[in-house]
């Protein structure tokens, strides 16, 4: 992992300060920060992004004394979940504070909350000393980044300052629970599962329910390459792939075939963790091979690779 001087945070928060945006590292993905107290930098960020206004974002925060600004009550589960799993891959959606603006909520009434885990985002905030709007760093809907290269090369200019903190450790998004409504519900898969949640909890999270929040991700398409994709799944793969004639690119559970005329042909590891780690930079890979069609064996439907599945899924539905 790329480290930064401490010069260069300096810097960072002294841009966030005068409402300018800043790429960082998480363990997650990199986020695309501005100070969440400043309306005019959060609306840069969605017009950076062109992310919709009712699309809320995450305040990533340093320290769980700063909740009390940004949510009204911290119920005791919240408390319970905080102490397991933060600095990490969680974020806790609560009712939101007064005086918590409209533009990270995305209208509603909550707002969602995290201490990333990654070092170089918990300097930064840290020496901010305040809360940070942070969506991924990438045009909204498209592949979400995990180096900073990803991020240089999609937003460019438009951002005023990356902090380099190498490749993200995870490589997926957090894990996003509803806490506002008294029953915890999964609003995202992540890192965190079902069964990590319901360990702390003594309950697993419900899916969500037509009155749940909006949460970052949860569109039906999201997370999406530039080429169609299709999850095919693995006792149709071989059939798949000898009949598809367009030129394709290839993530498989296999090793490639001696006779394949695939035009990249990545074999994914079979591990989740790994498979999650390598996933966004695998999609950036394929999809700008030159294939026309992007081909992927379907996940395992298993807890664990839960979060995978979903990306996938949203991922093919542009």
């Amino acid at each position: 992992m790329t480290g930064a001087p401490l010069s260069s945070i300096k810097d960072a928060a002294a841009i966030l300060r005068r409402g300018g945006l800043v790429a960082f590292p998480t363990e997650t993905v990199y986020g695309l920060g501005a100070d969440a107290s400043n309306p005019a930098a959060v609306a840069r960020i969605y017009a950076v992004k062109g992310r919709p206004s009712n699309h809320p974002v995450i305040v990533h925060v340093g320290d769980v004394s700063q909740l009390p600004r940004w949510a009204r009550e911290t119920p005791q589960s919240a408390v319970r979940l905080a102490e397991r799993f933060w600095p990490g891959p969680l974020t806790l959606v609560l009712r939101r504070a007064q005086g918590v603006g409209d533009g990270l909520t995305g209208g509603q009434d909550t707002i969602g909350l995290r201490i990333p885990g990654h070092p170089l985002a918990l300097e930064l905030l840290r020496a901010f000393r305040g809360g940070v709007a942070a969506p991924s760093a990438n045009r909204f809907g498209e592949i979400s980044p995990t180096t900073a290269d990803h991020v240089r090369r999609e937003l460019g200019s438009d951002v005023d300052m990356i902090l380099d903190g190498g490749a993200c450790d995870i490589g997926i998004e957090s894990t996003i629970v509803d806490l506002s409504r008294g029953v915890p519900v999964l609003l995202r898969p992540g890192r965190i599962g079902v069964d990590d949640i319901a360990a702390v909890l003594g309950v697993a999270p419900r899916p969500p329910d037509s009155d749940a929040p909006r949460a970052p991700g949860d569109q039906r398409s999201h997370y999406a390459p530039r080429h169609p994709l299709r999850l095919v799944p693995s006792d149709e793969w071989d059939s798949t792939v000898r009949s598809e004639s367009r030129d394709k690119g290839v993530i498989s559970f296999h090793a490639r075939p001696v006779d394949d005329s695939s035009t990249i042909w990545i074999e994914a590891p079979p591990d989740p963790r790994r498979y999650a780690h390598d996933l966004y930079a695998n999609l950036r890979i394929v999809d700008s091979s030159g294939c026309g069609l992007i081909l992927v064996e379907e996940p395992p439907a298993t807890d664990e690779w839960a979060a995978i599945r979903d990306r996938l899924t949203r991922a093919r539905s542009r």
